[in-house]
């Protein structure tokens, strides 16, 4: 029966990874966020000139240099942006943002309920390795996976809309 608990902890942990991952893609997928305005508005801010690689020989001085010039470009592209777009960018990164963490939070738990599984089978490092790259993976990939299914579903029905509407 342990065996059977400790798989069971580990597809939970796993499923609860998938789970974030995929209604962040939908989420942010849905999100109003006009693209092309906004990267035409970031395009006309130049970008920060690049730290001398000297100043890594002083890296808490590098570190303050790097994080003020980014500082500094994240505020030139906010002024660059229109009101609108700027609520569009500033929403879009914080629904990420959130959406990141709890997908983190569940990696880690899959994470310790992987390697649990692992010792409990006492199977070798490298195994647990595999199989949290490959669930990884797959955790990503069915997001994918669902989004392509979503677009061809989306694509059929309109395709076939005009044809099974009566005529006028």
């Amino acid at each position: 029966m342990d065996y059977v608990i400790a798989i069971c902890g580990a597809v939970g942990g796993w499923l609860l990874v998938a789970g974030p991952i995929y209604q962040a893609a939908i989420e942010l997928r849905e999100q109003e966020f006009d693209r092309d305005q906004i990267e035409q508005a970031v395009s006309a801010v130049a970008s920060p000139p690049r730290l001398s690689p000297w100043w890594w020989l002083l890296p808490p001085v590098a570190y303050v240099l790097q994080r003020r010039r980014a500082r500094d470009h994240s505020e030139a592209l906010m002024r660059a942006l229109k009101p609108e777009q700027r609520m569009q960018a500033l929403s879009f990164v914080n629904k990420a943002t959130g959406w990141l963490i709890v997908a983190f939070g569940a990696f880690l738990i899959a994470f310790k309920e992987t390697w649990e599984t692992t010792e409990l089978f006492e199977w070798p490092w490298w195994v647990f390795a595999v199989l949290v790259v490959l669930i990884s993976l797959l955790c990503v990939g069915h997001a994918t996976f669902r989004l392509v299914l979503t677009d061809r579903a989306l694509k059929r029905a309109e395709d076939a809309a005009p044809a099974d509407s009566p005529a006028s």
